[in-house]
């Protein structure tokens, strides 16, 4: 039996990995001043139908009519639930609220590298405020993220737009506003689809795609001009690439919109995310009428472009030795004293350590290849001594002589 295509088993080694990307997420946002929410990962369909997300996440629900005869679909994104929820409360939090999620979202869409079916997502969003430092401080966020992985101006780039230019090219160019978001997605996809089946997609529209690619390459838009002021003053500047051809496949974007991409290998976008202010009044019918900014990130595409990257691998590797699951080995050398090792192991848990030893009796070479194995800083040989136990640095064997009631000290100091 394996997982269903584009589901993954995560076995423990997987798992620290995924830990490490929400420890970096979680206090990278805490950072910026946001705090941690959650919604249910079962919405009604009619909440991803109403709140206009296009037909490319429509068509990707994982959707299905529960017991009591709902039309029910699994989480494929968070904006909605978070939507929702602020137009339920919105007047119980001062403003901006700044909210940032972790959790597992589903999509039933082509598996590939770095897009899985299930993946666990990163949202962040600043509600309240419609000006250029919210979408500013928003992008800010995001590049910290990614530094904080040890990628920098050589791995990713955020290439910047507004959707205000596209409206006004289509307003000059006669789009219908009922097909805005039909357009719109043949912009999004164009760059990876072949020039033919481009020309196709536009010509009911009498657009041809050499204007299109004329109105990009000009890559001027005013609007941005305050925002990237704003990024010059944090020193952020030189990750930002103001680029027209990024629109964002969801319809519900009305103003900046922005994606992260790496500048190596051969992977998709990073990270995107944009402008909503109408998404909360079209919910609430009017009631939470609030502007809106924010962006997602997928744990699966980051640690793709954290395997691709010798700075970043390292940094990884390094945190997950420094939180191995054992720091210190109790190595049983004689059978005899393993009550005091017992009573050892759980003062050193007590103090905070995570400690391993063997549950039977086991080989002193063993004992110690597990302790290598379990990642182990050190390893405490307790024997006929006692209470002198020898503490071996495994790193570079190091070997000292320590009383047992002098052990905690030492290993504290060792620590720092």
């Amino acid at each position: 039996m394996q997982p269903l295509p584009g589901f993954r088993d995560l076995f423990p080694a997987d798992f620290a990995r995924r830990n490490y990307l929400v420890g970096r997420w979680r206090e990278t946002a805490r950072r910026y001043g946001f705090v941690e929410f959650d919604g249910p990962t079962l919405e009604s369909a009619e909440l991803y139908r109403k709140k206009n997300s296009g037909g490319e996440i429509l068509g990707q629900l994982y959707e299905f009519t529960d017991k009591g005869d709902r039309a029910v679909a699994l989480r494929p994104e968070v904006t909605p639930t978070l939507a929702r929820m602020v137009a339920a409360r919105h007047r119980d939090f001062p403003k901006p609220m700044r909210w940032f999620n972790v959790g597992t979202c589903f999509r039933y869409e082509r598996q590939q590298r770095g897009r899985l079916r299930e993946f666990l997502q990163f949202n962040c969003d600043l509600v309240g405020d419609g000006s250029p430092a919210a979408d500013a401080e928003v992008i800010a966020l995001l590049i910290d993220l990614l530094r904080s992985f040890g990628l920098g101006e050589g791995d990713f780039a955020i290439r910047l737009s507004d959707r205000s230019a596209w409206h006004d090219f289509m307003a000059r160019h006669g789009v219908e506003k009922d097909r805005t978001a039909e357009f719109l997605t043949i912009v999004d996809r164009m760059e990876k689809m072949p020039a033919e089946k481009a020309a196709e997609l536009l010509h009911p529209f009498g657009i041809g795609i050499g204007t299109l690619r004329e109105f990009i390459a000009k890559a001027e838009i005013p609007a941005l001009a305050p925002l990237l002021a704003d990024l010059e003053v944090r020193g952020l500047r030189g990750y930002v690439r103001p680029d027209l051809g990024v629109v964002r496949g969801l319809a519900y974007y009305t103003g900046v919109v922005f994606e992260a991409f790496a500048l190596h290998g051969n992977l998709r976008a990073i990270a995107g995310g944009g402008r909503y202010d109408r998404l909360l009044a079209d919910l609430s019918d009017g009631s939470a009428d609030l502007p809106a900014v924010g962006f997602g990130v997928g744990d699966a595409v980051l640690l793709e472009l954290l395997n691709e990257t010798p700075t970043a691998k390292a940094m990884e590797d390094a945190a997950l030795k420094a939180d191995a699951p054992v720091q210190v080995y109790i190595v049983i050398a004689a059978e005899e004293r393993r009550p005091e090792a017992l009573a050892l192991a759980q003062q050193l848990r007590e103090a905070g350590w995570r400690v391993g030893f063997p549950l039977g009796v086991e080989k002193v070479g063993k004992q110690f290849g597990a302790a290598e194995g379990a990642g182990a800083s050190h390893a405490v040989v307790i024997g006929s001594e006692w209470p002198v136990v020898k503490v071996k640095r495994l790193a570079d064997r190091h070997e000292k002589e320590v009383a047992k009631d002098a052990l905690l000290p030492w290993l504290a100091d060792s620590r720092c």
